[in-house]
């Protein structure tokens, strides 16, 4: 626990399958020992945290999420591509792409080590 965040700490890297890598089990995990939801609650929040934002980047929405990022759907323009074993030209389709823009808040705390809700020092230091 920090200063900074209420919520106690939790090290979940014996259950990681890459110690570097949060997984949506992982998450749930999180949020049954940090929140206090059941397992079952925990997991049903992260399901549809993630259905929400799946959902309207389908309808073709963006979704915006305050001190974290955005996320846009994009349709790329067919163009001519090459197979890079043969050399072969070949048509690449037009396609829906998702683009994820970080904040400036979440590129700030990437970049100093601190956690969002974490304010810098008065002498400027991570």
């Amino acid at each position: 626990m920090s200063p900074s965040n209420p919520l106690p700490d939790t090290d979940l890297s014996e259950s990681a399958p890459d110690a570097d890598t949060l997984t949506k089990a992982q998450l749930a995990e999180l949020l049954y020992q940090q929140i206090g939801f059941n397992k079952r609650e925990s997991k049903d929040l992260v399901d549809a945290f993630f259905d929400q934002i799946a959902e309207r980047l389908i309808q073709g929405d963006d979704v915006k999420l305050s001190g974290f990022g955005n996320f846009q759907v994009r349709t790329k323009a067919p163009r001519p591509g090459r197979n890079p074993r043969t050399g072969e030209a070949v048509a690449i389709a037009a396609r829906r792409v998702v683009t994820f823009h970080a904040s400036p808040k979440l590129k700030e705390a990437v970049q100093s080590g601190r956690a969002l809700d974490e304010e810098p020092d008065a002498a400027g230091a991570p």
